[in-house]
C-alpha cells in the first residue's frame, strides 16, 4: 500500500520541506527504511542507485538530530567525491527550515576550509573514507559521540579498496551507534562487515523494476572520447529533436557541455546539484514550455524529472549500472509516443554496452554518424524548403519591390537570388562541421568487473612500455610481485584516488619490481594529478607514464 510522507512519523517540518521539493509519494525503500531508522534499528538496504535511498537515510537522520549539540551526530561514507557532494547537497535541501549543518569531506578539496567548518561545529558529515580517516587520525574530526553511521554504496567502496579504511573508521565509533548499510549487491565481504559491526540489522530489499522501453528506438555510435561533443552536434543537427535530455557523469561536465552546445547554435541548460530549487524549477518550466530544447543533466539531478514529451535521450557518458541506463531511456517514448535513445560508446567502454544488452535482453545496434556531406546536403534541403514555404505564402511585397528595382538597374535576377541565398546561409559559418578522428577497434580481453585475475598475469600479450590497445596509455608504478600486490589492489587504489570507475582500467602486468597498467587516454591527466595520494598496502606508490 502506498504511504504518504506525512504517514511516516517524520517531523512536520521535514514533511513540509520534501513536499515543497516536489516529493509526494515515498519510493518503496523510503516507505520501508524511514520508520525503521526513526525507531533506532540498524538496517541493511539492498537497492540500486536511483531508488531513492538518499532520502531514505537522510530524512530519519534529520528527524533524530538532537538540537543544540556541536558534536558530529551522523557520518555518511561514500565511495567518490561526486557522490559525497550529491548526498551532502540532498541533506542541505531536506534540512531547509532547520539549523542542521552539513559538511562534505573529500580528497582534493581545501583542508583548511574543512577544518574550519569542523571547528565551528557540524552535525552531519558526508565524505570519502580516505579523507575522513585522515581527519580522524589528526584528531580534527571527532566521531566519539556519533549517533548514526551510513555506509552508502558499500559494494562500490569494497571494489575501490576502501574496506580497511571503513573498518578502521568503524572501530573509532561508539558501539551504541545506529548503522545503516546500503549496497546494490551483497558480496561476502560486505556481509562479514555487517555481521561484525551491526546490531541485529533488519533487511530491506528493493527489487529492480525494468522500465518498458519497447517504444524507444535504441542505437549507439562508436567514437573516440574527445569526439563525443562533435558527434552530438552532428546528431542534434540531423535528428528531428523536439526536446532532448543529455546525461553526463559529473555536474562540471553538464555545465561545460551546455555552454558549448549553446555557442554552437543549440540553446541548452544544465540541470545539476549546483542549482537551487528555485533555479531548477525555472529551468524545468522553460524546458516544458519548449523555450529550451536541450537539458544536460546528471543522474542525481534528473531524479524526479517528469516530462512526457522528450523525443531524444542521449547517453553522453554510459552509466556503470545497466539499471540506470534503463531508467534514463525510460524518460522518452512515453504517453504512447515513440522516442529515441542514443549512446556514445568509446572503445574502452565496450563491456558496459554488453552488460546493458544482457540486462535488457535487447541488442543496441550500432549506427553510422552523419558525414560532412550529409550535413551540408541537409542544410541545403532545409534552406530550399524555407524558400518554397515563403514562395507559397506570397508575403514578400516589399522585398519584391527591392528586387524589381535591382532588375531595373540591370542586375541579373538569378544573381540577386544567389546573393539572397548566400546571405541566408550566413549563419552556417558559425556552425563549422568539425572532423571526427578514426576509431581503431580491437577486441579487449580484459576480465569482467569483479573477477580477479591471477596475480602476475598480464591481461594482454604485449609487455612493453606502450599499450597495444588504441585509446589507452600505459603507466608504471614502483611495486611488483616482491611487494605482494595483486591486480585488484592496483584497480582499487587507482580508482579510489582518481575517482574513476574501476572497470575502465585496462591491462595489468605485474613484474618483479614494477607494474604496468593501462588507463584510458582521456583519464591519464586525472589519474596522474592524484599520484601523491596513491597508496597500496598503506605504502606510497610512484605512478608515472611508462
Amino acid at each position: 500500500m502506498t504511504t504518504e510522507f506525512d504517514q511516516l512519523n517524520l517531523h512536520p517540518q521535514l514533511v513540509q520541506t520534501v513536499t515543497g521539493l516536489g516529493y509526494i509519494t515515498p519510493m518503496p525503500i523510503q516507505s520501508e527504511v524511514i520508520p525503521l531508522m526513526i525507531a533506532g534499528h540498524d538496517v541493511i538496504g539492498q537497492a540500486q542507485t536511483g531508488t531513492g535511498k538518499t532520502a531514505a537515510f537522510a530524512l530519519p537522520i534529520l528527524h533524530n538530530l538532537e538540537p543544540g549539540q556541536r558534536n558530529v551526530q551522523a557520518l555518511v561514507l561514500t565511495p567518490t567525491r561526486e557522490l559525497a557532494l550529491q548526498v551532502a547537497t540532498a541533506f542541505t535541501d531536506y534540512a531547509q527550515g532547520t539549523k542542521a549543518r552539513v559538511l562534505a569531506v573529500y580528497g582534493g578539496a581545501s583542508y583548511n576550509l574543512q577544518i574550519n567548518q569542523l571547528k565551528r561545529g557540524v552535525e552531519i558529515v558526508v565524505g570519502t573514507p580516505g579523507r575522513l580517516l585522515d581527519l580522524i587520525r589528526k584528531h580534527i574530526l571527532d566521531i566519539t559521540h556519533l549517533h548514526t553511521l551510513i555506509l552508502d554504496e558499500a559494494d562500490e567502496m569494497l571494489s575501490m579498496g576502501f574496506i580497511d579504511d571503513i573498518e578502521t573508521i568503524l572501530a573509532e565509533t561508539p558501539s551504541t551507534r545506529q548503522t545503516a548499510l546500503f549496497s546494490a549487491t551483497m558480496p561476502k565481504e560486505i556481509r562479514r562487515l555487517a555481521d561484525r559491526y551491526m546490531h541485529d540489522p533488519l533487511p530491506v530489499t528493493i527489487q529492480p523494476e525494468l522500465v518498458t522501453v519497447e517504444a524507444t528506438e535504441q542505437r549507439h555510435y562508436l567514437v573516440n572520447s574527445g569526439d563525443r561533443q562533435n558527434a552530438l552536434i552532428r546528431l542534434l543537427e540531423m535528428e528531428d529533436v523536439t526536446s532532448a535530455l543529455i546525461f553526463v557523469r559529473t555536474r562540471g561536465d553538464s555545465g561545460n557541455l551546455a555552454n558549448s552546445l549553446t555557442t554552437r547554435g543549440f540553446p541548452a541548460e544544465a540541470l545539476n546539484g549546483d542549482l537551487s530549487q528555485e533555479a531548477r524549477e525555472r529551468t524545468m518550466k522553460r524546458f516544458r514550455l519548449g523555450q529550451i530544447k536541450v537539458l544536460v543533466a546528471t543522474d542525481v539531478a534528473a531524479r524526479g524529472l517528469d516530462v512526457d514529451d522528450i523525443s531524444h535521450v542521449f547517453n553522453y557518458d554510459l552509466p556503470d549500472d545497466p539499471e540506470i541506463y534503463v531508467h534514463r531511456i525510460g524518460r522518452t517514448g512515453r504517453a504512447g509516443k515513440s522516442g529515441v535513445a542514443i549512446s556514445f560508446l568509446i572503445p574502452s567502454m565496450k563491456r558496459q554496452l554488453s552488460q546493458i544488452e544482457a540486462f535488457t535482453h535487447k541488442r543496441v545496434p550500432r549506427a553510422t554518424l552523419p558525414s560532412e556531406e550529409d550535413i551540408r546536403t541537409s542544410r541545403e534541403t532545409k534552406l530550399m524548403k524555407q524558400v518554397s514555404t515563403w514562395l507559397a505564402r506570397g508575403r514578400c511585397r516589399r522585398e519584391r519591390e527591392l528586387v524589381e528595382k535591382l532588375v531595373a538597374d540591370g542586375v541579373d535576377p538569378i544573381e540577386i537570388a544567389a546573393v539572397a541565398l548566400k546571405m541566408a546561409r550566413g549563419e552556417d559559418k558559425q556552425r563549422p562541421i568539425d572532423t571526427l578522428s578514426t576509431v581503431v577497434e580491437t577486441h579487449s580481453d580484459r576480465p569482467e568487473r569483479g573477477k580477479r585475475p591471477a596475480s602476475g598475469r598480464s591481461y594482454g600479450r604485449q609487455q612493453g612500455n606502450r599499450s597495444d590497445e588504441p585509446g589507452m596509455v600505459r603507466l608504471s608504478l614502483n611495486m611488483g610481485k616482491m611487494h605482494g600486490i595483486r591486480p585488484n589492489d592496483i584497480v582499487g587504489s587507482i580508482a579510489r584516488h582518481a575517482s574513476i570507475p574501476g572497470n575502465v582500467i585496462g591491462k595489468i602486468l605485474i613484474q618483479d619490481r614494477q607494474t604496468l597498467v593501462d588507463v584510458p587516454e582521456d583519464l591519464v591527466k586525472q589519474v596522474l594529478s592524484n599520484t601523491r595520494q596513491v597508496t597500496i598496502h598503506r605504502q606510497a606508490v610512484t605512478l608515472q607514464r611508462a
